[in-house]
């Protein structure tokens, strides 16, 4: 398989071991972290044509990961 650009741990390279704790330890930040990649590697597909999807379909999920990405952000600052 390729490999699939904006996952977590490139984003925030340097918390790395802060991403895994809070994967572990609270429940909301471990269902952000999955809902992430889960559709990280849904628009992945979709721009590799694997599965594609109409335009502005696109759009709106580069929007929701871009949502995702602020509220980890987030979170991880606050921890």
């Amino acid at each position: 398989m390729t490999h699939t650009p904006h996952e977590l741990a490139e984003q925030f390279p340097d918390d790395h071991d802060r991403l895994h704790e809070l994967k572990l330890s609270d429940a909301h930040f471990a269902r952000l972290e999955a809902d992430y990649h889960r559709l990280n590697r849904e628009i992945h597909r979709a721009e590799t044509d694997l599965e594609p999807v109409a335009d502005h379909v696109l759009e709106e999920m580069k929007k929701r990961r871009l949502a995702l990405l602020d509220e980890i952000a987030a979170r991880l600052q606050a921890a």
